[in-house]
């Protein structure tokens, strides 16, 4: 089992054509990890704890398991999405889930995707293609994110700070959508992000 405790630094920016993105991306020198579709839960307990205080609880699938708490700094960055991050993976994706049941944490919420990942030096680059539209995540120290986001050809003020489930929550009330699983399944014939990409963009 092993853990790690860090501060996760990132951004993202939203794809429009993902394949020139991928091959500037290769093209500065960035290494292919391999691409994978995570499954994500999101656990809380019976008062939502986690959500009323802007903090996360995920059981995330991909080729292994993970078990991850997310909360906020102590104090908030304006430029980029930064949060405490505590990770360890796990050897049984169904039975930390039923652990967690166990413990009074409830499954409150699916999230699919599908994940290409590449490193460049400390830097982790992920293109993420969610039910609702493909992005590019940008994790690492804050100078190293922001040189690159200028090297792939994004201007700074088109970042993303937000998570994927807070912009699904606001599509989801711009679209009366009668459902809070982010699957794939349910987002079939729904191709309208772009029209909405004003209201997630940093400035």
């Amino acid at each position: 089992m092993a853990e790690r405790d860090r501060l996760e630094i990132e951004v993202k920016f939203f794809l429009e054509h993902p394949e020139p993105v991928r091959d500037r991306i290769v093209g500065i020198g960035a290494h292919p990890l391999g691409k994978c579709f995570e499954t994500n839960i999101r656990f809380d307990d019976e008062a939502g704890r986690f959500g009323k205080k802007n903090a996360l609880l995920r059981l995330r699938k991909d080729r292994k398991a993970t078990l991850t708490y997310k909360s906020p700094p102590a104090e908030h960055d304006p430029e980029f999405k930064v949060l405490k991050e505590i990770e360890v993976e796990v050897s049984d994706f169904r039975s930390m889930h039923m652990l967690l049941e166990s413990l009074g944490f409830r499954p409150e919420q699916i999230y699919e995707k599908w994940r290409e990942s590449f490193l460049l030096a400390e830097t982790k680059l992920c293109i993420d293609k969610m039910p609702f539209g493909t992005f590019l995540e940008i994790e690492g120290e804050r100078s190293e994110i922001r040189k690159l986001a200028g090297e792939i050809g994004f201007p700074w003020e088109q970042r993303i700070l937000w998570n994927y489930l807070a912009i699904f929550e606001t599509l989801r009330s711009r679209w009366g959508l009668p459902f809070y699983d982010v699957t794939f399944k349910n987002f079939e014939g729904r191709d309208e992000f772009k029209k909405y990409l004003h209201l997630f963009t940093a400035g």
